[in-house]
């Protein structure tokens, strides 16, 4: 039994962290349930990261043990060796196993329910606006109540089918996606990878080897983009019959992650009779407004708080609310307290609630910068509350500094250190650019050394080394000098406005 194996592993102990490497697919749920039954502390990580970004995670979780399934041996053989973390492979049957075994033993020494009530459960690790990436601590406790609320909200049960096309080092793909259905019983599909021939294919039921029909779908905007594509291309002649499937098939489609461009919004609605249901949430607080699953539903807004949810629109600087609404047993509680009461109140979005995690792991001032005196979470996003529609919308970032692409939330502040490493650029600054595929792509704005480099496709291919694909600029500029003011600082919306126009194609 896995569990077993990794309790021996750490000599008995609890409490620890456990970084695991899976693709997506059964190996992983197996993987982070055996961490949890022998009392350990789950850190998923992605294939999609370099070595560099992994050693990182190994230092900074300050973990001593490492799972792997097969596929990724060469990187886990290689992490051990620089780092001199424990190593796990799992073994080579272990899905045949689970596949063919209706039942496992029980763990020769369960651990008690009071133990999950009061323990870790989750480090999820996520880009802030300055410094390193950081690891958001769940406890089990933040698990369950996130679970029950989006059971209860979304309407999960036994009979539904999801089609998973989800990253699972997040908590859309982890917690949403994939624990949910799991907790209800229901069936899921998972794709290793995201490919929309693929997934139209198992939307459409066209997969022989699939029992049932998918019900659910959760996706990030561009994904919903690249669908549009594949269908524009070889589905539109049986658009009628796409669209009368998947009205009568499909109960939920959620798009999460980033923002959803409104033209997405009508052409998903014209191919598939959906409305998508849009929410919001991030890492540290799980999913915090959502839109209702019986309501109509416009583009552009978010919704209103889950049950047991409190959140509060504050002046971004001085953090006086002015406006706050709590879900009480299904009924909203709402405070005005703008001195415009007829003006929609705006304001930065803080959160309170029982989903709202625990900290930064091993970072107490980081954690502490976070909360407001009265303990509400700062998010760093701008949202409007709108009266009329009793409903809220979201309108960026506080920071310019975090580009949200593709799902991602990516740190320009990061990759702007990777690219000054390199030795023929000698300024940079990187800024988010409005993309209606992937919400914003990644920009750079380079002044370079008097021995440029070679090409810019051999700079792509040197940044390709150095941080994920998907932090590596897709627009470039090549420029005299950056402005700055008197502080030495970029003002990235002014320098956006002036080199980038909204609708580009490089």
């Amino acid at each position: 039994m896995l569990s077993s194996k990794l309790s021996i592993l750490l000599g008995g102990s609890t409490g620890e962290r456990v970084l695991f490497l899976c693709p997506n697919d059964a190996s992983y749920v197996i993987t982070i349930w055996a961490i949890w039954m022998a009392g350990q502390i789950a850190v998923p990580l992605s294939p999609l990261h370099p070595e560099q970004l992994l050693e990182y995670y190994i230092k900074d979780a300050n973990s001593r043990l490492m799972v792997s399934s097969l596929e990724f041996a060469k990187t886990l053989h290689s992490l051990s060796r620089k780092s001199g973390i424990q190593q796990h492979l799992l073994e080579e049957d272990l899905l045949l196993r689970a596949k063919t075994h209706k039942s496992v033993d029980p763990n020769p020494d369960p651990l008690s329910k009071e133990f999950y009530q009061s323990s870790d459960a989750l480090i999820l690790y996520t880009s802030g606006t300055t410094g390193n990436p950081k690891g958001v601590v769940l406890t089990h406790r933040n698990i369950n109540v996130q679970l029950k609320m989006h059971i209860e909200a979304w309407k999960w049960s036994a009979s539904d089918m999801i089609l998973h096309t989800l990253p699972l080092h997040h908590v859309h793909g982890t917690l949403y996606a994939l624990f949910c259905p799991l907790f209800v019983g229901a069936s899921i599909i998972m794709l290793p990878k995201f490919n929309a021939a693929l997934a139209w294919s198992y939307l459409l039921n066209r997969k022989q080897e699939v029992e049932g029909k998918v019900s659910v779908f959760m996706a990030v905007p561009t994904i919903f983009s690249k669908l549009i594509e594949e269908f524009d291309l070889n589905l539109s002649s049986s658009s009628e019959l796409v669209k009368e499937f998947l009205s009568s098939h499909m109960r939920l489609m959620v798009s999460g992650s980033a923002p959803l461009p409104e033209p997405v919004f009508e052409r998903w609605l014209a191919i598939s009779g959906y409305k998508l249901l849009e929410r919001y949430g991030m890492t540290e607080i799980g999913m915090a407004l959502t839109n209702d699953y019986d309501s109509d539903r416009e583009p552009g807004f978010v919704g209103m708080p889950l049950p047991s949810v409190s959140v509060a629109l504050a002046d971004p600087d001085t953090k006086e609310i002015v406006f706050k609404c709590a879900n009480q047993s299904g009924k909203f509680l709402v405070e005005n307290t703008a001195q415009d009461q007829d003006q929609d109140p705006t304001g930065e979005l803080l959160v309170k609630g029982e989903s709202v995690f625990r900290e930064y792991f091993n970072k107490p001032q980081e954690t502490l910068k976070e909360f407001t005196e009265q303990g509400w979470f700062i998010t760093g996003d701008i949202a409007q509350y709108s009266i009329e529609k009793r409903n809220f919308k979201m309108l960026g970032r506080k920071s310019a500094d975090i580009i949200k692409s593709g799902g991602y939330k990516i740190s320009a502040l990061q990759i702007e250190t990777l690219l000054l490493a390199h030795p023929g650029i000698k300024e940079c600054t990187v800024l988010g650019v409005p993309d209606q595929t992937y919400g914003e792509r990644v920009a750079a704005v380079l002044v370079f050394n008097k021995e440029p480099p070679e090409s810019l496709a051999a700079l792509k291919e040197w940044c390709g080394g150095k941080m994920p694909k998907y932090w590596v600029p897709t627009v470039w500029k090549v420029v005299e000098n950056i402005p700055k003011n008197a502080l030495g600082k970029v003002n990235k919306r002014e320098l956006r406005n002036q080199l980038f126009n909204k609708s580009l194609e490089s």
